[in-house]
C-alpha cells in the first residue's frame, strides 16, 4: 500500500470509529453504517480530501447531514491521519486538510527505495505465465507482432513489479498445415532460383524474405538438393529456413527489449503424446465424439456455437487440439493464472479454447486472453501499407530502423489493446514536446542537467532538513508530491485491470507537471535550505520517472 493509500485507508477507519462512537455515545443512531469513502474534491480550495458519510447516514439517523457531521468531528481522533482540519462545506460534506508534511515525506520513501519504489506485492509470489508474439516462424515479424511483444513485456514487468512471479513465454508453431504451406513456398523459390519452372503454390507464402533464404542457402550448398526425393529436399529447406527464421525473430524480439524465460515448441507435444493423452481425457470425460471419420470436440457444450474437429479423418491433429494440450501443459508446469495476447482476429478462439480447459478440470477464469486491435503505420498524412523487405506488411526490424525501440515501445503502450493504435512515424521521429516519447524522455535529460549542475557547485547529494523540506509548498511542487505519492497505487490498479498503458499515460503526466515545475520555479536559488529541498524533489521525480520507463522497456537518457 502507498504512503497516500494508507493515510486514506487510516482516515477511513477512524471514521467509522467515529461513527461507532457517536452511536454508543447516544448522539448518533443508525442501524448500519454505510460504506464510507474518501474522495478528492474538484476544487482545491476545498481541502485535500473530502467525505459524504454524513449525507449518507442521514436517513438512518433522521438528523441533518450538517448536524451528523458536526457530530462525527467531535468524535473523530485524528492521532496518526496527517488531519491537520476538518471542515464541514455544503449540504454536509467534510473536507480535510492534510499537514503538507505527508507529500514531503514520500521524498524520503523514493530516495530510500531507489529502483524498486512503486513496487507492491499483491501478487503474493503467485505464478503468472504471460505468452505473447508467438508469431508463425514462416516469415519476419510485423507491426501486429510489434505491438504484441511491447504490450506483453511490459504487462509481464508490470505484473513483477506488484509482486507476481512471472514467466515469459513464446510458442513455436513449427508444425501443421502452414508449416507444409512454408516447405512449398521455399522448395518454389529454390527451383526458380535454380531455373527450374517450378509454380508458386496456392496460399504460399509471398515475401520476398523466403527469395533471400534461399539465396543463402544456395551460396552454402548450391543445387545438392536438385536431385533429390522431394518430400526429403522439402524437408531439408524447412529446417534450414526454420532455424533462420527463428533466429531471426530472437535477434530481433532481443533488439525490441524482450528477453523470453521459456522458446516452447508446438512439435514438441506431438513428440511427446501430449496431443494424444489431451484428446484421450477429454473423450474419457464425455467431451469427445467421432463423426465422418474424424473426432470432434463437443464444443457446444462448453459454450461455443459450433462443435470443432480436433483429429482429422487422416489422424492428423487440428491447430486446435495442440493448443488445448499446450493450455494443459501450462497448467500443469504449475501456473495459477495463465495470459495470452492474442490478434484480434482470433475473438473466435477464446471461448472454445477456455472451455477445453474448464473439461480438462482448470479453472477457466485462470486464463485469461487480451485482445488487440490493429495498428495502421501512418506517414505524411497516409497509411503506410507496403514493406520494402518483406513485400506484404512492414517488419519490426524496418520500424525499429525508422523511429528506434523506445518510440516504438512507447507509443504502442499508449492505447489500451481493445483500441486500433494509428502509429504516426513522423511524430515519433520528431523531437519536440508533442512526440510523447520526446517529452518524458526530455524531462529525464532536464532533470539530469539540474544534478550536474548542483554537483559542479557542491550541493549534490546533501539531505535537505526537515524544515526547509516544508517549504516545498508552492502548487508545482505539491503536484509534483501528489504525483510521484500516486505511483504504488497507479501499479496497484494498472496490475490488477492488466492495463500497461495507464504507466505510460501516468509517466506522461508526471513529465508535464516536472516541465510546469521547472518553467514557474528555480531548482538551484541562493537560498540554500530550498535549493537543497527543491534538488531533492529533483531526485526523487527522476527516479521514479526511470522507474516507470523501466517498466515500459524505455531508456531513461541522461542527455539529450
Amino acid at each position: 500500500m502507498s504512503l497516500y493509500e494508507g493515510i486514506k485507508a487510516r482516515i477511513t477507519d477512524q471514521l467509522v470509529e467515529a461513527a461507532n462512537s457517536a452511536k454508543a455515545a447516544g448522539e448518533l443512531n443508525f442501524t448500519e453504517l454505510p460504506s464510507c469513502f474518501l474522495e478528492e474534491p474538484r476544487e482545491r480550495q476545498h481541502g485535500d480530501l473530502a467525505t459524504n458519510l454524513a449525507m449518507v447516514l442521514a436517513k438512518q439517523a433522521k438528523r441533518s447531514p450538517r448536524e451528523i457531521a458536526t457530530t462525527l468531528i467531535k468524535h473523530l481522533d485524528t492521532n496518526g491521519t496527517w488531519i491537520e482540519s476538518s471542515e464541514i462545506a455544503g449540504a454536509g460534506f467534510i473536507n480535510f486538510r492534510l499537514n503538507p508534511l505527508w507529500l514531503t515525506s514520500v521524498i524520503g520513501e523514493v530516495l530510500k527505495a531507489e529502483e524498486s519504489y512503486g513496487q507492491v506485492d499483491i501478487g503474493k509470489g503467485q505464478k503468472i505465465q504471460v505468452e505473447f508474439v508467438s508469431a508463425n516462424p514462416t516469415g519476419l515479424l510485423h507491426m501486429g507482432n510489434a505491438r504484441g511483444a511491447a504490450l506483453g513485456d511490459t504487462l509481464a514487468s508490470l505484473l513483477s513489479a506488484a509482486g507476481y512471479e512471472v514467466s515469459r513465454e513464446f510458442y513455436i508453431n513449427d508444425t501443421g498445415n502452414q508449416i507444409h504451406n512454408f516447405a512449398l513456398s521455399l522448395e518454389s523459390r529454390y527451383l526458380q532460383q535454380l531455373g527450374q519452372d517450378a509454380p508458386f503454390p496456392e496460399g504460399g507464402y509471398h515475401g520476398e524474405d523466403l527469395i533471400e533464404t534461399v539465396k543463402g542457402l544456395i551460396v552454402k550448398v548450391g543445387d545438392k538438393y536438385l536431385s533429390i526425393e522431394p518430400a526429403l529436399r522439402r524437408e531439408f529447406l524447412v529446417r534450414y529456413a526454420l532455424d533462420e527464421k527463428m533466429r531471426d525473430i530472437r535477434e530481433t524480439l532481443h533488439d525490441f527489449g524482450v528477453e523470453y524465460d521459456v522458446w516452447f515448441n508446438e512439435q514438441s507435444l506431438h513428440d511427446s503424446g501430449a496431443v494424444r493423452s489431451t484428446m484421450e481425457e477429454l473423450e474419457k470425460k464425455g467431451y469427445i465424439y467421432e463423426k465422418e471419420g474424424a473426432l470432434w470436440l463437443k464444443s457446444t457444450l462448453l459454450g461455443d456455437e459450433k462443435d470443432e474437429v480436433v483429429v482429422r479423418s487422416n489422424g492428423t491433429p487440428t491447430y486446435f487440439a495442440a493448443d488445448i494440450a499446450y493450455h494443459r501443459n501450462k497448467f500443469d508446469r504449475g501456473f495459477n493464472r495463465v495470459i495470452n495476447i492474442w490478434g484480434a482476429d482470433h475473438h473466435g478462439h477464446v471461448a472454445r479454447l477456455k472451455g477445453a480447459v474448464s473439461a480438462l478440470g482448470y479453472d477457466s477464469d485462470n486464463l485469461q486472453i487480451i485482445l488487440m486491435q490493429l495498428v495502421r503505420l501512418i506517414q505524411n498524412g497516409e497509411v503506410v501499407k507496403m514493406s520494402k523487405r518483406s513485400g506484404q506488411y512492414i517488419t519490426l526490424r524496418e520500424l525499429m530502423d525508422e523511429v528506434g525501440k523506445d518510440a516504438a515501445r512507447f507509443f504502442f503502450n499508449l492505447r489500451d489493446p481493445d483500441s486500433t493504435v494509428d502509429f504516426d512515424l513522423d511524430l515519433a521521429k520528431a523531437q519536440s514536446s508533442d512526440n510523447p516519447v520526446y517529452y518524458v524522455q526530455y524531462a529525464h535529460a532536464r532533470l539530469c542537467s539540474i544534478l550536474r549542475q548542483a554537483e559542479e557547485l557542491g550541493d549534490a547529494g546533501i539531505p535537505p532538513l526537515e524544515e526547509d523540506l516544508k517549504r516545498l509548498d508552492s502548487t508545482e511542487e505539491r503536484d509534483l508530491l501528489k504525483k510521484i505519492a500516486d505511483l504504488p497505487s497507479e501499479i496497484t490498479v494498472a496490475a490488477r485491470l492488466m492495463e500497461p498503458h495507464r504507466l505510460a499515460r501516468y509517466v506522461l503526466d508526471l513529465a508535464a507537471l516536472f516541465h510546469t515545475f521547472y518553467n514557474s520555479q528555480r531548482v538551484l536559488v541562493d537560498d540554500q535550505g530550498l535549493r537543497r529541498a527543491r534538488l531533492s524533489l529533483v531526485r526523487a521525480v527522476k527516479q521514479v520517472i526511470s522507474n516507470v520507463l523501466g517498466i515500459l522497456g524505455v531508456s531513461a537518457p541522461e542527455r539529450m
